[in-house]
């Protein structure tokens, strides 16, 4: 094994910032409970870097379907305001592309289609009045829980932080 890491350069992959959209709907069940169905999905780029190389631009893209459990410790889930709390699960469909100098978007040299199971936990609060206009802002961690063996070929796990924000209606 170490003779076959003499042989392979150290390589260094990157992502930038992604942008993602999400649309949420949140069901109350109880005063400080409420179940929350999600579709969201992101994209970002980023390189692949190995010193002797030439650099691979890579293009990452995920798709999720949901279900969360939102608490909100106030007891305000029926008017969905103040503080909460979210733990949830997802079906993650993801898609790795690379290209060696060109667009990986447009002309991918390779392409890696991924279904994952995901879990995400987070802390939200939501502002405004029952008669006005009303938003969140909400912080979540993604982790990809199934699915993750490098060793098996599989594509690095997609773990992430969330920064969100959203109307209320």
């Amino acid at each position: 094994m170490n003779a076959f890491n003499n042989l392979v350069p150290p390589q260094k992959e990157t992502y930038d910032v992604g942008l993602g959209g999400s649309f949420t709907i949140s069901f109350p069940t109880d005063r400080n409970l409420a179940v929350r169905l999600n579709l969201s999905g992101s994209s970002e780029n980023g390189v692949n870097r190995a010193q002797g190389y030439s650099d691979i631009n890579l293009q990452h893209s995920i798709f999720s379907l949901g279900g969360d459990l939102q608490i909100f410790p106030q007891g305000t889930a029926f008017r969905h305001r103040g503080l909460y709390f979210v733990v949830g699960l997802s079906a993650d469909f993801e898609r790795f592309d690379g290209s060696y100098g060109s667009d990986p978007g447009y002309y991918p040299d390779y392409t890696t289609n991924k279904s994952r199971l995901g879990g995400s936990v987070g802390i939200g609060h939501s502002f405004g009045y029952d008669a006005g206009m009303r938003f969140n802002l909400e912080a979540t961690f993604h982790k990809t829980l199934t699915g993750n063996d490098v060793g098996a070929g599989d594509p690095p796990s997609t773990d992430f932080v969330k920064l969100g924000f959203g109307w209320v209606f």
